[in-house]
């Protein structure tokens, strides 16, 4: 599923992109990609809307219209494609086209069809009906003390299933979970109340710097994710735990994998006792 870092380079990418374009009629492939409202009523609302600007919160990609909020999350395997000449990619897993009046446009592909995308005229409806679970965002929104802060009230939660609550704050999922526990030297199954001193905010800057670096290099792809271009993300190469069952830490202790909050989860059983 993309992560934090592989939404915000598609905002990145788009942003400039987008702006001041206008929408014309979109093209529902697949009607129940839209989750709000009907899809007649998104169709009949989009045409004329102009972009002003993108955003993000969490996972959730947000394109700030002239009136309401495009709204997209990719889920599991959705891709977001700029087309300059309008024309789709690929055909197989197209679900939603939005062209735009000057002839470009973008292509929404999802290949489980987890995808989706709604259209709020505010934002109280978008808090409402779409963000309403969702925590801060763990890039943007949280300096150092609040985080410390935030993170002191979940004391007895293990640390790898807090991370991955995107009620306690939005953007982490398994792979830069996984990062950041290794270089804070922390064990995913340890609670928050056991945190020795110090071990707190080496999470926090851990957290900052895996998801720069995450940024930074295009996002991770094992499968599934490509950035608007349609280019791989570069960072699976650059991770030092996640996907590396029975290969070598550093440390030259063998990388382990056991399932922690539900999901495979890797670390080192020497960096991280």
């Amino acid at each position: 599923m993309p992560e934090l870092p592989e939404v915000e380079v598609i905002r990145r990418e788009l942003e400039p992109l987008l702006k001041a374009r206008e929408f014309a009629e979109p093209l529902l492939h697949m009607p129940s990609t839209i989750a709000h409202p009907g899809p007649e009523e998104f169709a009949a609302f989009l045409p004329g809307r102009k972009v002003d600007n993108l955003g993000r919160r969490g996972k959730y990609l947000l394109i700030y219209l002239d009136r309401g909020i495009l709204t997209v999350h990719l889920r599991m395997t959705g891709n977001l494609f700029y087309a300059a000449d309008g024309k789709a990619r690929e055909e197989r897993f197209l679900r939603l086209s939005l062209p735009f009046t000057d002839g470009t446009a973008l292509h929404f592909s999802d290949m489980r069809r987890f995808g989706r995308l709604w259209l709020t005229e505010t934002e109280a409806e978008l808090q409402s009906l779409v963000l309403n679970r969702v925590g801060p965002d763990i890039l943007t929104d949280l300096g150092r003390e609040d985080f410390l802060e935030l993170l002191g009230k979940r004391g007895h939660s293990r640390l790898k299933h807090l991370l991955l609550d995107q009620g306690f704050a939005a953007g982490m999922g398994n792979i830069y979970t996984d990062e950041c526990l290794f270089r804070s030297g922390i064990n995913p199954n340890r609670r928050v109340i056991d945190l020795k001193e110090g071990e707190s905010e080496k999470l926090y800057r851990a957290i900052r710097e895996v998801l720069a670096e995450g940024i930074e290099h295009g996002g991770t792809t094992f499968r599934d994710y490509r950035n608007s271009r349609g280019a791989l993300g570069n960072f699976q190469s650059r991770l030092l735990v996640y996907g590396r069952k029975d290969e070598c830490c550093r440390c030259g202790t063998p990388i382990e994998k056991t399932r922690v909050a539900g999901r495979g989860t890797y670390y080192c059983p020497r960096c991280q006792k």
